[in-house]
Order: C-alpha cells, then structure tokens, then sequence
C-alpha cells in the first residue's frame, strides 16, 4: 500500500519526499527517507502531516530533527503547515557467538562502576525508570548479589516473585520490572556466593524470567573490576556498559580499570556518568564542588568514550532511593529529575548509535 497519499495537487509529495531526503540523522548519520525513518505522510490541502520512526523513544535530538523537517518541508511550494508526529523502533541486539540474546529483550545494557560508594545502583535505577518515563519497555536486573538495592529503592521490600509456566515472573514498580537476588533471601542474612554460584544465577535471571517485550534491561553489576565482574560481563550478551564514578582522584583511577575490562571483553562502552558532581545549597543556592567537578569528562576525552552527563550531589536523590521512590519520578527541583532524563536520553542515542553500527 502506498502510504502517501495526494488530496492537493498543489503540494507535490515527490516535492515533499526530496525535502525530507535533506534532513539528516543527526546521529547515525544518512538521511531520514533513505534511512526509512519516514512511515507515513498525509497531504490536506496546504497542511502535510509526516510520522517518523525514531530508533528510540528516548531520542536525546528529537527536538532537532521534528525543527529541521518541519523548516525542510516547509520550502515546499505550496505547503502552509507541517504537523510531524514520532513513533520508535528499538532494533533487536542480536545475541554474541555462544551468548544468547534474552527473549523478547532488545539491548541488555551494564551500569558498573570501578569502586563502592559512588552512587551506581542510584544512577542504574533512575535511569531505568528515567527511559519507561521516555516511552520505552524498561527492566532492571539487580545483579549488584552482595549489595543487592532495587527492593529499597524501587519500594518492594518484602515482596517476592511469582512462578508462573515455570518462570518467575519479575515485580513491577514506577512502570519497570525488577528481579533482584534481594528478593530471594531475609534482608538481614549475608549473601556468600562463589563466582560459578553467580553466573548460573544470573542466567536464571535472564533466561529464567518472563521479561515480556522489553526494550532495555538495565543490569546493575557489583561494583569493581574482579573475577565476578568478568564472569558477568562474560555471561551477558551486552549491547553496551555505562561506568559511573564521582570527581575524586581515586574514584578516576578505578575508571581507568572499569574502561580497560570492558575493552578486554570487547563490550562497547556506551559512556562515563559523573555522580554527585555538584551540591547546590537548598537556602542560598551557591554551589560547591565537594569532591571536585569535571573528571569524567576529562577522562571521557582522554580515553575516547563518550560522556552522557552529569548528576548533582542532592538530599533529595538520597532521600527517594531510601523511601522507594526515585529522584526521577520527583517533581521537587532539588531532585534534578531532568538531569537524570538527559543523561538517560544521552544513553539512549548511543546504544541506537552502536545497534546500527553493527548492521
């Protein structure tokens, strides 16, 4: 079926099809027509209606391509007005030689960082839920066993899974499902496992749950750079890894290691996150730098992988994650929920950037 249809013959849809074909994919690169990002366009009169398919409904330039195909049809001869309307495709992430693709999940994406303390599972959760608020089908596997933090900060705390067709069937909260090992055993007992323990897991968790359809599922890993994290990395069919790390001299000296294991593992490094950045004053506003500003980016430049953003040092972040509810369903502006949706929409862009680099 043709999906362009002509009810004035005064705008010529050849005419608008060669416009389109002007405007580029400002990330991927070609253009939008050639792309076939281009699903539908409708003529009445002097007003053409025109839907694009982006390649996710986090698209961080969304803004630029709905402006600059508006402006390219716009010197149509004959056309008034452009009504541009956006649907999404998140391309399937083939699986990698023996590792098989999770079913029904487009791109398994790791949030690590190379030491403790530096917010990852904070981050790893707003971000989830930060990509659902986008539009997207979002999971979040809590693979982080010996501090496990999804069934605090997502509200779940003592809930357990259901078996249903001999899957488990993950909990849903803030719009994501969640499978945590924090699920499994008392809040109070220690989790003691073996490496071998924790692959066959962790398989459990991607194979064993129904998922459903998603389009990302954020696994948040342990942090650190030991046997554990390479038995993970190893086991997981990744589409790309997200390092989290603060400002500090330390901190940067265990990104450099986190950077070089995913390197070794060839899994793609979607980008470096800076946690706790900044703290802005909530009475008088002034900003301190507590443990520095600006290493991530220094380091993203040194190490040629990209930088998705910066997140604040905020009482309110803290204060979500300890009550169930995260800092990106907040509506206060000291919860800098917009910084987590820009560095989710930044993360977005690459894994599409890296999916189709690989066509």
């Amino acid at each position: 079926m043709n999906i362009f249809s002509r009810r004035n013959p005064t705008v010529n849809e050849d005419a608008v099809m060669r416009a389109l074909s002007t405007v580029q994919e400002p990330e991927l690169g070609g253009d939008l027509v050639s792309r076939k990002m281009i699903k539908d366009v409708k003529i009445d009169g002097g007003r053409v209606s025109i839907v694009v398919d982006l390649t996710t409904p986090a698209c961080p330039l969304k803004d630029q391509i709905e402006n600059e195909v508006r402006a390219a049809v716009m010197q149509v001869n004959g056309v008034q007005e452009v009504a541009v309307e956006f649907t999404a495709t998140v391309r399937q992430r083939p699986g990698l030689f023996d590792k098989a693709s999770v079913p029904g999940v487009a791109h398994v994406l790791a949030v690590a960082s190379g030491k403790g303390g530096v917010g990852k599972s904070t981050v790893a959760t707003n971000l989830a839920v930060a990509l659902m608020q986008e539009g997207a089908r979002v999971g979040l596997l809590d693979a982080d066993v010996y501090g496990p933090s999804a069934p605090i900060m997502l509200g779940l705390k003592n809930q357990q899974p259901m078996v249903q067709n001999n899957k488990m069937v993950p909990l849903e909260a803030h719009g994501i499902k969640t499978i945590s090992v924090g699920f499994m055993v008392p809040e109070n007992q220690p989790l003691i496992f073996r490496g071998p323990i924790i692959s066959s897991m962790l398989r459990q968790f991607l194979y064993e749950v129904d998922w459903g359809e998603l389009d990302y599922l954020v696994v948040d890993l342990p942090p650190g750079t030991g046997d554990i994290q390479l038995t993970l990395s190893q086991a997981i069919p990744l589409s790309g890894s997200v390092i989290v790390t603060t400002p500090q001299d330390v901190a940067m000296a265990d990104v450099t290691r986190g950077i070089e294991m995913f390197k070794k593992l060839n899994v793609p490094i979607l980008g470096l996150i800076e946690n706790m950045s900044y703290f802005c004053c909530p009475n008088c506003g002034e900003r301190s730098e507590i443990f520095s500003h600006g290493s991530a980016a220094r380091a993203s430049e040194k190490f040629g992988v990209p930088f998705l953003g910066e997140i604040p040092l905020s009482l309110a972040i803290r204060e979500g994650g300890d009550t169930g509810n995260p800092a990106v369903t907040s509506n206060q502006p000291e919860a800098y929920a917009s910084a987590f949706r820009d560095v989710a929409r930044n993360l977005a862009g690459r894994i599409s950037v890296e999916a189709f680099a690989q066509v």
